[in-house]
């Protein structure tokens, strides 16, 4: 922000977390200047009688409304939350709300739209732009009291009504408050616009990232080699010496080479404990390998009792449930024993054969992905039937040469994996300066009445204030 100039003076504001405000500054509750989910009344009797925008709470995101559902107003009047175009809606329940999902309501249908009963509506009055409002909830210490007041158990906790209205903040002139609102628009968009270009890049290469590990798994790392119908259609020809076989072929025969973890009486939540043998689940396997969230252990007896389930370093293990499920990783060297729950999967690789990096990787393929996505059972989430799991053919190469294959992928991935990384780390330093700029502007740190929109200025005047 040191390329902006300051307020020439400043006052205490009174309110702990405002700290000090340009001196002309006032300071308000939010209630003052907008009216929290006005009342269903304000429907005009014409509008009573037409369609409206529908907005479930999955269609509301950052600065972000999906318009793509339209409803008879009469058929959704209750139960649903209304607004109309220029309010600002908010949503109250974590995680929507900690992912700062609101925006300025604008080209509902008919001007009006109802939406989950989770999303907060302020109507903004006169003495208060609406874009200021908004850009003024997106300010750190807003969102930190809001998060720190949520109520509930869990994923429904929610931002109590009162912390919304009560929140105070230091308000300039209807004037000033445009004048920052276009300052903003200008340089967010700036930002956007570059933000959106290193997603597109993150994208590509991710994209990338697949399409060269799918080739190498099914296709091999030899141009010139001769080839064969794989017996698949969309996967065309795989190389002639390479050998369809069922993936419980890859495991080594030894008793539970190939299971899930326990089902149910077999491993209870009142036998989980804070400490002891590790136990793995789903959220612990990453394609980009296996990273522990989880933070619950059985005893040693238990895990005896469960030894069928042993997760040893070096064992493929793969998620059962997912969209799409199928995610798999080897379990590294250096992690403790383990135990496995029903929904993973855990393959005990015959090393002497087959290479488990190489089932990895396949797994992980695009092929590996359609095999898990149509051996799954549809429900509240897919799932992978075990048996059909182990049946299932696929083609592979003898080892030394999946041996290669990983070496290259190995290489490829890595390279691929650090620009990426870099790409990301690029967005997250665009969004820290975009919300800084955001809150310097709202809060009064920056002064930037002086500044004049490029498109309506001299060539040769400055295009920002600077200090």
């Amino acid at each position: 922000m040191a390329k902006y100039k300051a307020y020439p003076e400043y006052k205490d504001s009174g309110v702990e977390w405002l700290g000090e405000l340009p001196a002309h500054w006032t300071t308000l509750a939010i209630k003052h200047v907008a009216q929290l989910n006005p009342s269903k009344s304000c429907i005009s009797i014409e509008k009573m009688k037409g369609m409206c925008s529908f907005i479930p709470m999955e269609k509301l995101k950052f600065n972000s409304l999906c318009l793509d559902e339209i409803k008879d107003v009469t058929d959704v009047y209750n139960g649903y939350t209304y607004f109309e175009n220029e309010d600002i809606l908010i949503a109250k329940v974590t995680p929507c709300f900690e992912n700062k999902n609101m925006v300025v309501a604008r080209d509902l249908n008919n001007g009006v739209g109802f939406g989950s009963s989770e999303i907060y509506v302020l109507r903004c009055n006169d003495i208060i732009n609406n874009d200021f409002l908004f850009y003024r909830l997106q300010e750190d210490s807003f969102m930190f009291i809001a998060e720190g007041a949520m109520t509930g158990a869990g994923g429904l906790k929610r931002v109590p009504s009162e912390v919304l209205n009560n929140f105070k903040f230091g308000l300039p002139s209807k004037k000033e408050q445009s004048i920052i609102v276009d300052f903003l628009k200008h340089e967010t968009a700036k930002i956007d616009n570059l933000i959106e270009k290193q997603q597109q890049l993150i994208k590509l290469l991710k994209e990338k990232h697949q399409a060269v590990i799918s080739h190498a798994v099914t296709k091999g790392l030899n141009p010139g080699v001769p080839m064969k119908d794989s017996g698949v259609e969309w996967l065309g020809k795989v190389p002639a010496h390479w050998i369809k076989q069922k993936l419980v072929s890859v495991s080594d025969g030894s008793r539970g080479s190939f299971v899930n973890g326990p089902f149910g009486s077999d491993l209870l939540a009142e036998e989980l404990r804070d400490h002891g043998i590790p136990v793995v689940y789903i959220r612990d396997i990453k394609p980009t390998g296996y990273s522990r969230k989880s933070t619950v252990f059985v005893t040693p007896m238990k895990a005896k009792q469960l030894d069928v389930c042993k997760l040893e370093p070096g064992d493929v293990i793969v998620s059962k449930v997912g969209d799409p499920p199928g995610d798999a990783c080897v379990y590294p060297v250096g992690e403790p024993s383990a135990i496995i729950t029903q929904d993973v999967i855990r393959i005990r690789v015959d090393r002497d054969k087959f290479s488990p990096e190489f089932i990895v990787y396949l797994l992980n393929s695009d092929f590996g992905r359609m095999v898990a996505n149509d051996i799954s059972v549809e429900g509240t989430r897919k799932r992978v039937s075990l048996g059909d799991f182990k049946s299932t053919r696929f083609v592979l190469p003898p080892l030394k040469e999946s041996l290669n294959i990983v070496r290259y992928l190995n290489g490829e991935c890595e390279k691929l994996s650090c620009t990426i990384a870099k790409a990301t780390q690029a967005v997250a330093l665009m969004q820290e300066r975009r919300t800084a700029l955001i809150s310097a502007a709202v809060t009064g740190k920056i002064d930037v009445r002086d500044w004049v929109a490029p498109d309506t200025q001299d060539a040769e005047e400055p295009q920002e204030a600077t200090a």
